[in-house]
Formats: C-alpha cells, structure tokens, sequence
C-alpha cells in the first residue's frame, strides 16, 4: 500500500463538498482587496476544523494555522480568492449572482482547494510533526495582495519554512485534466508598467515649423524602445514591452502639444528587469530631447518574476510522481510572461507554484482565462487538495 493511498481515497470521498465550496465562490465573486463575504465563509470553515483562525490580514487575507501533535517546521499553503470585473456568460447553473463580476480565471477552484488540504490535514493533525498554515489571499489580479499580506506577519508566528500554491485552468496546453506542470526555476514574469508623457509645442498642422510635434515624438520613441529587446538583451532571454495605450490630439489639423502613452514591460530576471527600466528611460528621454521635446517617464515595478525553488520543486515531482504516476507530471515547455503574485511569496520563502490543467468546455469549446465564458473541471479539485496535502505530509516527516 503507498504511503498516500489513504489520503487519496479520502481525498475522493469528499470531492462532493470541494465543488459545493467552489460553487458557492464562483456564485458570490468578490474582488481586489475588498473580499469581506468570501474572507468570512473562509475563515468560518476553518474554525470548524479546529485551525487558529486569524482574519483581516492586511484588509481581508485569512491566515489560519493547523499544529500537529509534535513539533516541528512549519509550512504554507497559498491560495488566491479574488474574481474579476467580468459579465458572466457561461449559463452554468451556478453561475455569478453579482453582476458584472465572474470567477474567471479559477481562484474559485484555488480557494474550494486550499480549504479541501485543510480538511484533509485537520482530520490526521495528530499525525504531523510541525505546523501547517494556510494563506488566502485577495487581489491577486490586483492591485496585489501577497505583499501587504508578508508585511502584515503572514509568514511568520510560526516562521514558515516552505511555501506551495498552485495555478488551475488551461495556462499551458495540455493533453488530460488533471496533468501536472513544473517549474525548476523561473516560471512567470514580472509585470512592470511605464508611463510616459510627452511635451511638446502646439500649432496648426500648415504650419509645423512652428512646432515640437509631440505625436511624431513619442511615435520615434515607441518605435525607438523595442531596440531594447533587439540589441541589449541577450537573444535567449523572454523580454516583452508592450505599448497598450496612447492618447494625444484634439483635432485633424492641430499639431498636439502633447501625447502620453503607457505599457507594459515583462522579464523572468530581476537584474533584466532593471537594465530594461534604466534603458526605456534612457531612450525615450534621448528621443525626446533630440527633437526639441520634454519628457515625463515613470517605471512602476509591478509582481516580480516568479521562480521556483529548484530542490523543493524535485521534492514535490517526487511526490506528485508517487501519486499521479510518470506521464502526469510534466516540465512546462517555456516560461510563461504572464504574472502571478505568489512571486512575492517565493522571495521569501522556498517553495514551488505548479500549474493544473483543467478548463471546461462552454459552448463546445474551450476558452481562456479572463474570458466571460471560462470555466474550471471540477475534476481536478480533489486531485489539488491530494497535492497540496502529500506535498505537506512529505516535508513534515523530513
């Protein structure tokens, strides 16, 4: 009998009551910082496992602590309980009751999740040398809740040790629901944002001597910013810098006094991420001043990348192996530039973010996060909380 086979049947056993849960979110989303409805049911279901509940962390995270009968080191489980500003139109029966908000990109199948590991571990606590603590976090989508979270305490009393959390849905293309993706190292972007204004001289467009055309500035400096990637940053290197919105002009035939225009700017390295942040700058503002304009630049650093603990990750292919078997757990086949904020987590602490495949056909097709029509396969919310809780019971008992 493997050392896991008593959690995974348990694990089955109560999937019934992991997709009520994950239910009852998706029909009552909340979002940013300002989940009071979902911070309360979360925080009632822990109590009624016996976890050391403590509530409003940084606004209104749940940190909740699960002691087991000896001591020992102490480890965390992330999950993110945010929804988006997004019309539903999946016609699930369980569909969003808040109009204009929708669980669309599976915090709610992270959340119902993370409570079904609590579970699971509440009920062998008496088996476990060391401590478990369980981080529900908002704002994931933003404006980014990890980071108040660790510097309201939430890895310490206990000290954690060790984190994991994991991202559902259909990141990665995948073959079967419920495969496993890994990461030995970095995994996600930063999520970096510029914002530039350009100022220039106004004047009627028969007339453009008399003028500092602030539109063929910043349309020389956008253009100007993507050598950035081209000739100084190595070629291997995943560097994105997107230019999302530009706004200037008030008519056909007047030359604008002035443009802004912001972006986004993506990178798996911290030390790529400031070379990026000084040389944008450089050129925009080297742009600017050779054709006679003025220049406000500000970089924002945003979620930093994300990366992943190489040894913790082979501990937890290792476990995940032992459970899935072989053909289930897979290497990412590249980075993805998107970002996560579970990176703040791993800054701190070592640890390892994994992906689980699982989207839903709606309408006979499939659709990505952040779409009104996405949905989750319930399928894979045992097979997370099985995860999540092995993971621990394998780092206690070493």
């Amino acid at each position: 009998m493997g050392r896991f086979d008593r959690l995974k049947e348990r694990a089955k056993e109560l999937q019934g009551q992991f997709v009520e849960w994950r239910r009852h979110f998706h029909q009552y989303p909340e979002v940013g910082l300002e989940l009071p409805e979902t911070e309360k049911f979360v925080a009632e279901r822990l109590k009624e496992m016996g976890l050391e509940v403590r509530t409003g962390v940084a606004g209104h995270g749940v940190v909740a602590v699960l002691k087991g009968s000896k001591p020992g080191p102490t480890m965390a489980i992330r999950a993110d309980m945010d929804a988006l500003n997004l019309k539903e139109e999946t016609g699930l029966p369980f569909a969003s009751k808040i109009e204009g908000r929708m669980h669309a990109c599976g915090h709610d199948a992270h959340t119902a999740i993370a409570l079904g590991a609590a579970k699971l571990l509440s009920e062998i606590a008496s088996e476990l040398a060391g401590n478990v603590k369980f981080i529900f976090q908002p704002a994931e989508e933003g404006p980014g809740g990890a980071k108040p979270m660790i510097e309201d305490g939430a890895l310490e009393n206990p000290k954690v040790d060790a984190i994991i959390g994991l991202h559902t849905g259909c990141l990665w293309d995948y073959e079967k629901t419920g495969e496993v993706f890994v990461s030995y190292g970095p995994m996600m972007a930063c999520m970096d944002r510029i914002d530039v204004t350009i100022k220039g001289k106004g004047a009627h467009g028969a007339t453009p001597h008399k003028s500092v055309d602030s539109i063929s500035v910043a349309s020389h400096a956008i253009s100007a910013v993507q050598t950035v990637i081209s000739r100084e940053v190595n070629p291997l290197e995943p560097v994105v810098v997107t230019i999302g919105k530009i706004q200037g002009g008030t008519a056909y035939n007047i030359i604008s006094q002035e443009v802004s225009f912001e972006g986004t700017v993506r990178a798996l390295k911290q030390d790529i991420r400031e070379l990026l942040d000084e040389r944008i700058g450089g050129i925009i503002k080297g742009v600017a001043s050779g054709m006679r304009a003025e220049v406000d630049y500000i970089y924002t650093y945003g979620y930093p990348p994300l990366s992943n603990d190489p040894e913790f990750t082979k501990r937890f292919v290792k476990v995940a192996t032992e459970i899935l078997g072989k053909d289930m757990v897979k290497e990412i086949p590249e980075p993805s530039m998107g970002g996560e904020d579970m990176a703040y987590f791993l800054n701190e602490v070592p640890g390892t973010f994994f992906f689980l495949a699982g989207c839903k056909e709606v309408d006979g097709q499939i659709h990505p996060h952040h779409n009104p029509k996405f949905d989750v396969d319930e399928n894979v919310l045992w097979e997370g909380a099985l995860l999540l809780s092995a993971t621990v019971i394998d780092f206690l008992s070493n």
